[in-house]
């Protein structure tokens, strides 16, 4: 019976699987979709969305510091030759040692009271064992307060950097987009005019053979054709390197079929879009300044952590243990833990011990090391202040350029679209003439070939129109990687 369950399961859940599979390859993905995928899938950002990880831990650990530090300490150590007690002759015969040859020292012949003599020590037996427990508590320290500060600033820093990347991936991502719906009308467009020009080749060849047309003019038509043809052939292998690029950016499996849906208006190029964009411009609003900040603040706060190395540090710590000697290694382990620990019981025996107190370290003089420190960390700020000028410079910079080229692909996408509206218009009358018996064939085959130059113009054009807004919008800030919300599901394996 459980047999007959898990054959029916399967059977419902792998063609379930294969669908999911088949309806995930025949999606067709908007300019949202394949950004989200790019988001979700890209190396780039799985990276940064660990360093993202990192730094939170990072906060974590520098926490930890300030809790409690508690360790634990077994050790057992056999003295295979202890090490010689010196002293006095006269105090070693109060305590009844005995020389290295183990003799007695009392009334050596010869031995003043005031000479050094070497002897066993009579207080340490060979084999000894401790177990301690530790602890210590920071109480104050600045240098701690500053790194707990510094860790927060480090992680704002990582998350800016992912902020950052996903402005540019979200760059890529739409320039390859638009590259593809471009090529698609470009050949919707071939296909309109090799329909166009394959009606009037079937004429031509109609008239040719009813002798009001001659031959030339069927071989003019039929060469306008095939140049259309393998233009179109051209475009399509475009198209697909063009596909294969955007999956690269999105980083979707290149050996899979990816459909693109969405049509050229969903992006807005117009002339009203630069006093829009002028209106409220602060320079704060580019991630490279606000990384350029967070910078800035992490090197203020190295700066406090070298006035905070200069201030008192104190520290409360305790440890308690037991510890015992034996006259051999074998004695350590059949000893019995003496739990009245008053006076002297037995050989073999653990006696307890422990201790509390508060350490406080004043920094006082390390030969002028602080004062070069701070003097660096200072030197260092002033080069992150220096590069705001630069930066400010460089955005302006790149307004500038941006804000003219994008100018300039209106202008020449308002010639070019001018110019294929009238080569329509011309390769339309020229045919009328032409079927009507009033104007020629050469007409019309250079009607058509000037209409399909002006597409190809018009095309090129707006994507560069829409290149240029893409920069445009980049260098105003206008690109949110967070109206782009994550799918969290991944399809890359």
């Amino acid at each position: 019976m459980k047999r007959l369950y898990q054959t029916l399961l399967l059977s419902i859940v792998i063609p379930l699987h294969a669908y999911a599979q088949m309806a995930d390859t025949t999606k067709s993905y908007t300019l949202d979709d394949c950004i989200k995928y790019a988001l979700d899938n890209t190396v780039q950002m799985k990276n940064m969305r660990v360093d993202e990880q990192i730094a939170e831990a990072k906060v974590k650990e520098t926490v930890g510091i300030g809790l409690p530090q508690i360790s634990g300490q077994v050790q057992l150590m056999h003295n295979q030759k202890l090490q010689r007690f010196f002293a006095l002759y006269s105090t070693a015969q109060g305590f009844g040692g005995v020389d290295a040859d183990g003799n007695p020292i009392v009334n050596l012949p010869g031995v003043e009271p005031s000479d050094v003599v070497a002897l066993n020590s009579p207080f340490q037996l060979k084999s000894m064992g401790t177990a301690t427990l530790s602890a210590t508590q920071i109480l104050f320290n600045g240098s701690y307060l500053v790194g707990l500060k510094a860790s927060a600033t480090y992680k704002e820093l990582a998350y800016r950097n992912t902020e950052q990347s996903k402005i540019t991936l979200i760059q890529q991502v739409m320039k390859a987009y638009y590259a593809v719906l471009i090529n698609t009308e470009r050949i919707t467009l071939f296909d309109n005019n090799i329909a166009r020009v394959d009606s009037l080749l079937r004429n031509t060849s109609a008239l040719n053979k009813n002798g009001f047309a001659e031959e030339i003019d069927v071989d003019r038509t039929r060469v306008t054709l095939n140049n259309l043809k393998t233009e179109r052939i051209k475009f399509v292998n475009l198209q697909e390197l063009s596909l294969q690029l955007l999956k690269f950016q999105m980083n979707y499996p290149l050996d899979q079929e990816l459909n693109v849906g969405g049509d050229l208006k969903s992006i807005r190029v117009d002339e009203n879009v630069l006093n829009e964009y002028e209106s409220g411009w602060d320079y704060k609003n580019r991630i490279e300044y606000k990384v350029l900040q967070t910078q800035r603040d992490l090197q203020r706060l190295d700066l406090k952590n070298k006035n905070a190395a200069s201030m008192p540090s104190l520290v409360a710590f305790g440890n308690y243990g037991y510890s015992t000697q034996s006259p051999n290694i074998g004695g350590l382990f059949k000893t019995e833990t003496n739990i009245s620990d008053n006076g002297m019981i037995g050989p073999d025996k653990w006696y307890s011990y422990g201790a509390f107190g508060i350490t406080l370290d004043v920094p006082i003089f390390n030969g002028m090391q602080r004062h070069y420190q701070r003097q660096q960390s200072k030197l260092a700020l002033m080069k992150i202040e220096n590069s705001f000028t630069q930066l400010r410079h460089s955005i302006d910079l790149s307004i500038q350029q941006n804000a003219t080229s994008y100018k300039n692909s209106l202008e020449s996408l308002k010639a070019q679209q001018e110019n294929m509206v009238l080569a329509e218009k011309v390769a339309r009358v020229t045919k009328i003439k032409y079927e009507q018996g009033v104007g020629s064939n050469i007409e019309v085959t250079d009607a058509e070939s000037s209409l399909r130059e002006a597409q190809v113009n018009y095309y090129n054009a707006l994507f560069d129109a829409i290149v240029s807004k893409i920069d445009l919008d980049q260098a105003y800030s206008r690109i949110d990687p967070t109206q782009y919300t994550s799918t969290t599901t991944s399809t890359t394996k």
